[in-house]
């Protein structure tokens, strides 16, 4: 009969074993390596759309609050067949009437430095593919040149396009209740 030699099965076991436990721990370590690898190149999880647009509403707004129209302009397109409503008058063709307009109607009357346009915490948002339309409400105060304050609160609704990688006001519709 055929007898194995036990020293020769203790080698053969201990040898079996030895090759199953690096193949373990060469699996776990390439495992490890591949996760760490992957979280590291992992692109930084885009922002939802209503926090991106939070974001933009707050540097919207504080450019306005300048009183300097040429720091919103940033956030308009610029096509000159472009309504936009504002409380007054009744409509705006295009950015560059809009910007002469709001200069003429509301800059121009409040002292400098004493503007503020502040959205409330109900800001809305709306996206279809490059389009997108926010509603917020907001609270406006300014000193007059005339003497006294200029204090509401107002409703601002805009139609935003995603145009070369930026979103641009297409459309706007700022109103206020009328007094009761």
């Amino acid at each position: 009969m055929d007898q194995i030699n036990p020293v020769w099965e203790d080698i053969t076991l201990k040898k079996t074993h030895a090759f199953y436990l690096t193949a373990a721990i060469t699996l776990c370590l390439g495992t490890a390596i591949t996760a760490a690898a992957h979280t590291r190149n992992k692109p930084a999880a885009k922002p939802s759309i209503h926090e991106e647009f939070k974001g933009i509403i707050t540097r919207y707004y504080a450019a306005w609050s300048t009183l300097d129209p040429d720091k919103a302009a940033e956030f308009y397109a610029k096509d000159a067949d472009l309504p936009f409503y504002d409380i007054a008058p009744l409509k705006y063709n295009g950015w560059a009437e809009y910007k002469s307009g709001v200069q003429k109607n509301f800059t121009e009357n409040v002292v400098s430095g004493s503007g503020s346009l502040v959205p409330k915490d109900d800001l809305k948002v709306t996206r279809r593919g490059n389009i997108v339309w926010t509603t917020v409400t907001f609270h406006l105060m300014g000193k007059l040149k005339s003497g006294g304050a200029l204090e509401l609160d107002a409703r601002h609704t805009a139609i935003w396009e995603l145009r070369n990688g930026k979103w641009l006001i297409v459309h706007e519709h700022v109103s206020a209740p009328l007094p009761s």
